[in-house]
């Protein structure tokens, strides 16, 4: 009986072993498994965030040009607009020309006379000027008669 039992015992300790051995190599099969799981949803999680911050990099670069091209244009059409009433000289009798112009005209062009005058919203004049030699000039001023640049 001993030896039954004795042999019972070695079988069963030798089934344990046995089992221990299957229970390992199943876990570290299991956690293989879990790793592997782990590494391809962190790579899909990834790529998807990658291509989430890439459409809104470019989202927020097409805002960008858009608002660009919008300032550029507003600029564009402020000096468009700038330039259009600079522009828009209207005639006026050379009578009418301030002092000031006349005097400065006098000092800058000696013998010079003014054949036409014009006028622009800003209180910038154009002058047409004929000087002692026979030149004529297209000059440009303010009605404080100094000279400015058109």
């Amino acid at each position: 009986m001993k030896k039954v039992m004795l042999v019972a015992v070695l079988s069963l300790g030798t089934m344990t072993a046995f089992a221990q051995e299957e229970v390992q190599a199943v876990a570290t099969e299991a956690t293989e498994t879990v790793v592997e799981a782990t590494e391809e949803a962190t790579e899909v999680v990834t790529e998807e965030a990658t291509e989430a911050v890439a459409e809104e990099a470019v989202e927020a670069t097409e805002a960008v040009e858009a608002t660009e091209e919008a300032v550029v244009e507003e600029a564009a059409v402020e000096a468009t607009e700038e330039v259009e009433a600079q522009d828009a000289f209207t005639e006026v009798a050379v009578e009418e020309v301030p002092e000031a112009i006349t005097t400065a005209l006098e000092a800058a062009h000696p013998g010079a006379t003014i054949s036409k005058a014009y006028v622009n919203e800003a209180a910038q004049y154009k002058l047409e000027v004929a000087k002692e030699d026979g030149e004529t000039a297209e000059l440009y001023a303010d009605a404080e008669g100094n000279w400015i640049e058109m």
